[in-house]
């Protein structure tokens, strides 16, 4: 991947957490998102999402420079993840989608695209890593 292909990456990163946030969640106005995972994706945890993202588009055109932050962002999203594969395992999406769509919308792909935020990332610090280890 080309760098201004990476940076792209990370801006689109930023920005799906961010709009997807706000729409989903419909402006902070949607109570299902933050009732039905209160521990995950309370209100606030749903601002710290978009936070997240804040830093994402930040370090697009300095990621070179951030190597242990770009690993951070890897671990984050791995989290994420996890939490997402308990509360899939453990709860019934349809549920969430008869109370809301945007909820159930929400709660069906928010992790897929934490995976797969989470592989750019890990790419991006194996790349990272890589020129480094050679100094």
């Amino acid at each position: 991947m080309t760098e201004k292909t990476l940076r792209n990456g990370f801006i689109a990163a930023g920005l799906m957490n961010i709009i997807a946030v706000l729409i989903l969640s419909k402006f902070f106005t949607n109570k299902v998102i933050p009732e039905t995972d209160p521990a995950v994706m309370s209100n606030f945890g749903l601002l710290m999402i978009m936070v997240w993202g804040l830093a994402y588009i930040a370090l697009a055109n300095s990621f070179k420079q951030a190597k242990w932050v770009v690993g951070t962002f890897v671990v984050e999203k791995l989290v994420y993840v996890i939490a997402w594969i308990m509360w899939i395992l453990n709860n019934d999406v349809s549920k969430v989608y008869e109370k809301d769509i945007f909820a159930g919308f929400f709660y069906s792909v928010y992790g897929i695209n934490d995976f797969i935020f989470f592989v750019f990332f890990l790419y991006v610090f194996y790349k990272i890593q890589s020129k480094t280890s050679n100094y």
